[in-house]
């Protein structure tokens, strides 16, 4: 087993003073990280028994579409506006430091089709939040939320009550 949180640096004041971001790109690099990585979200995704996973743009989709694959489930990437053609459905949401919107083609979610959202992070949960709204507005239904990094601190979880959460490292 590989120490994923050796592979985690933390950059100060980033995007904006006083945050202390968490770059997990050295843990991309590293062929190993990446692979145990890959490999403990996609055990963990085929114990939900889902359909689908959702990757939200921009970091959660670096991951999602490998985690997928390997759980042997479709994707689905949660995109910022105007990524994706032609219709598409949307979501604004609150970040721990602004706003910001995705949206979804919505013929990819079939109703009743059981969704994993996957993302980097789990911080204050806005984002997470908004892929479900979505997710339920289709007539999905969210079985599971992962993430590699949760922020324990920011209390994201209570956003996500109802769903399975599942982080890798947690600060």
């Amino acid at each position: 087993m590989i120490d994923l949180r050796s592979k985690i640096r933390e950059v100060q004041d980033f995007p904006t003073p006083g945050v202390g971001f968490k770059d997990f790109t050295p843990l991309l690099a590293d062929p190993q990280a990446l692979r145990e990585t890959v490999d403990q979200l996609a055990t963990w995704v085929k114990e939900q028994e889902c359909d689908i996973v959702i990757g939200a743009e921009a970091r959660g989709f670096i991951l999602g579409a490998a985690i997928a694959a390997q759980a042997g489930v479709g994707f689905v990437p949660a995109r910022r506006p105007g990524k994706l053609p032609p219709e598409t459905i949307s979501v604004t949401y609150a970040l721990e430091y602004g706003q910001n919107s995705l949206e979804l083609h919505p013929d990819l979610i079939p109703d009743g089709a059981r969704v994993v959202i996957h993302d980097d992070v789990l911080a204050t949960g806005g984002t997470v939040e908004g892929i479900m709204k979505l997710v339920e507005q289709l007539g999905g239904v969210v079985v599971g939320t992962c993430f590699i990094i949760e922020l324990t601190f920011l209390d994201g979880r209570k956003r996500l009550e109802g769903t399975d959460v599942h982080a890798l490292i947690t600060y």
